[in-house]
């Protein structure tokens, strides 16, 4: 009968973590969503519009690695550092609404969101191995499910009513984010959450050096060198592609960015389910050769008719978060129980870092040769981290993942 109670209760604790990831999250591409906007009536120019996306990353990367350095997802209870780095996020959105009219301070504000969502995922994902062993690469898939959802979100927001208007969408964004900071506290921990553990610089050390986590951290790498400038710059492509045919409104290129992010959750979700089945090495391997190739072949969709364009993009957004969550699954699998929560920090945080080369790198390439092939360097990632994990599906230590089957 417990072990029934148990099996039943993890996966509404996960529906109910899920939410909270998916509501926290909408404060990532909050500001991003409504750039056209605030970039005319603050005068912004191209690169300047780019860092309200980069700040964020570049303050995800900051917290998450004095987060690592620190372990501090080891050390205070992840679900009151959840919410209080989503009511902090929450908070700096809502003065960017409605006190803000310029570049620096938006900037510093969307710094330091980034900061505060540093203390949203990664805590989640402890949360959520604390509940599952059997069936992780589903739970975490179900995690990054969430969080791409939460992430397209304000790009419905803006679709519904938000075009030309930025306050409602930043506040939508807020709200939604301090819904999420509520409900995480009625998540406990689970009964296979590793004890709190006590400062040690040396974790990351370790952490680094192993060599089966350092190649399923570089298979993360690869991902996310695509993944962020895809998502950043997939409104732009859309918007011209579109263009190039004749022309579709902006709240319809803001629905189908919504739809080419936000269907990247079922596939995170799917992923999951076969990663757990089939293996994390081939499952990421199999995502990235997909989205790869979709980095090449988006020069000669661009231009073309609607019917086309709208189910290339959704193929690939389902394809390049799919893999997402079972980098974070192979290193809750190989990395000690008690620094799990740091192992996953430290990914994230190298990963994010990337994600600024590639967001910067992505304009230039487009001032080249065009928004058409824009995405194509972005082919490098994807190569890379599926040569990572392939080779660490030859490691002995490739048992551990998904139940022994690598």
């Amino acid at each position: 009968m417990a072990e029934g109670y148990t099996r039943s209760r993890k996966y509404q604790v996960l529906a109910l973590l899920a939410t909270a990831e998916l509501l926290a999250m909408t404060l990532w591409f909050s500001v991003s969503a409504v750039g056209p906007e605030l970039a005319t009536a603050w005068g912004l120019s191209g690169a300047e519009t780019a860092w309200l996306t980069n700040a964020v990353q570049l303050g995800f990367v900051v917290g998450a690695l004095l987060s690592a350095l620190f372990t501090v997802s080891d050390v205070i209870k992840p679900r009151y550092l959840f919410s209080a780095s989503a009511l902090v996020g929450a908070a700096a959105t809502v003065i960017i609404a409605t006190s803000v009219s310029s570049f620096l301070p938006a900037v510093v504000l969307r710094f330091l969101t980034g900061v505060a969502l540093a203390g949203v995922y990664p805590p989640g994902m402890k949360i959520m191995a604390g509940w599952f062993q059997a069936g992780r690469g589903f739970a975490i898939g179900v995690l990054v499910g969430a969080l791409t959802v939460g992430s397209a979100t304000p790009h419905l927001l803006r679709g519904i009513g938000g075009v030309g208007q930025p306050t409602p969408v930043l506040l939508g964004a807020a709200g939604l984010a301090t819904v999420g900071a509520v409900l995480v506290l009625f998540v406990e921990p689970g009964p296979h959450q590793a004890p709190a553990a006590p400062f040690d610089p040396s974790a990351i050390r370790r952490i680094a050096g192993d060599r089966a986590t350092t190649l399923a951290n570089l298979g993360y790498f690869g991902h996310m060198w695509e993944l962020y400038a895809v998502w950043a710059w997939i409104p732009v492509y859309l918007s011209l592609s579109f263009a190039e045919n004749g022309g579709e409104s902006d709240a319809f290129a803001a629905f189908v960015t919504f739809g080419t992010i936000a269907i990247g959750g079922i596939g995170a979700v799917l992923a999951g389910i076969s990663a757990d089945r089939l293996g994390r090495t081939t499952v990421t391997s199999a995502s990235m050769v997909v989205s790869g190739g979709a980095c090449l072949t988006a020069g000669f969709v661009f231009g073309a008719p609607t019917v086309v364009v709208v189910p290339f993009v959704l193929l690939w957004g389902f394809a390049i978060v799919a893999d997402s969550a079972q980098f974070s699954a192979a290193v809750s699998e190989l990395a000690d129980d008690s620094y799990v929560g740091s192992a996953l920090t430290f990914q994230t945080a190298i990963g994010y870092l990337l994600t600024l080369g590639s967001i910067q790198l992505t304009p230039i390439i487009a001032d080249w040769v065009g928004w058409q092939w824009a995405f194509a360097p972005l082919a490098i990632g994807p190569l890379v981290g599926t040569s990572a994990m392939l080779m660490l599906r030859r490691l002995p230590r490739a048992e551990l993942l998904a139940g022994g089957r690598g």
